[in-house]
């Protein structure tokens, strides 16, 4: 409890005391209310890095835990061989750190001296730019998919190991095929791991920075200081010294995520009850 306290607790009470006032070369420190949070609400910057995000998590998230979902019903049909080396394969980019991972994407995708760049001249072909401003987005939601399958996979394939296998013996008996004890046993048996990947993947989501902010550099155009939010909260409190407005912009941000992950619960206990 006093861990919790300390670690958790405190930091978002001052963060919270923070946000309430504002710093002025001239004037000092001065209560503002809401003013923070009322400015926010009418920034282009926050709100179009949310509206990013909420595009990045409508696209992203269904790709990355459908592939997840595959190879876990893939690796627990027990019809793979080589099991072990595919589900380490999988899970293996998840132990590279996203700033590693960037970094070597980043040098894949270099208009100049990419392999795929190169490839392309050999083939003749248009050079591709996966870091232009109307790609860049794709580019990063293909690191964040290669990174995290395979931590997903895991979950949702310790979840299937759980189910007992009298229920597939029984299906067999009934005359159900694979696919079919896969969709019908397996996918509903493993509700909850899936609801908890996919609220995971929307905390994720919302929290990018890693990623846009080290392609940021060989991408300075397609990729603002403000890309996404967690980006604007950095620039603000770090680069402009506005601790205060960077102090509301985070809590917004985390009252948008709860939003939308209590909205993920409700819907899928509405389908339950369904």
């Amino acid at each position: 409890m006093a861990v919790f306290t300390l670690m958790v607790a405190v930091p978002l009470v001052y963060a919270g005391y923070l946000s309430f006032y504002r710093k002025q070369l001239i004037g000092g420190v001065s209560f503002v209310g809401l003013e923070n949070y009322i400015r926010a609400l009418s920034d282009p910057s926050f709100l179009g890095g949310v509206g990013r995000m909420a595009l990045f998590l409508i696209i992203q998230v269904p790709i990355m835990l459908g592939l997840s979902l595959l190879f876990a019903l893939a690796l627990d049909s027990g019809m793979l061989r080589l099991q072990r080396i595919i589900r380490l394969g999988v899970f293996l980019p998840y132990a590279i750190p996203s700033v590693v991972a960037t970094l070597m994407w980043g040098y894949l995708y270099g208009k100049d001296f990419g392999p795929f760049a190169q490839l392309a001249k050999v083939l003749g072909l248009p050079t591709p730019d996966f870091l232009a401003g109307g790609n860049v987005l794709f580019s990063i939601m293909n690191i964040v998919t290669w990174g995290f399958v395979g931590y997903n996979m895991i979950v949702m394939y310790a979840a299937l190991r759980s189910i007992p296998s009298e229920l597939y013996e029984a299906a067999r008996v009934d005359g159900a095929g694979e696919w079919r004890i896969a969709w019908s046993i397996k996918v509903p048996a493993i509700k909850g791991a899936l609801l908890l990947t996919t609220i995971f993947s929307v905390i994720g989501s919302f929290q990018l920075f890693n990623e846009p902010n080290l392609l940021r550099v060989i991408a300075p155009v397609a990729i603002g200081q403000d890309y996404t939010p967690n980006m604007y909260a950095y620039q603000l409190s770090f680069v402009n010294q506005d601790d205060n407005y960077a102090a509301a912009i985070a809590f917004l941000l985390g009252i948008v995520i709860m939003a939308v992950s209590y909205a993920v619960q409700l819907g899928a206990r509405r389908k339950d009850a369904a």
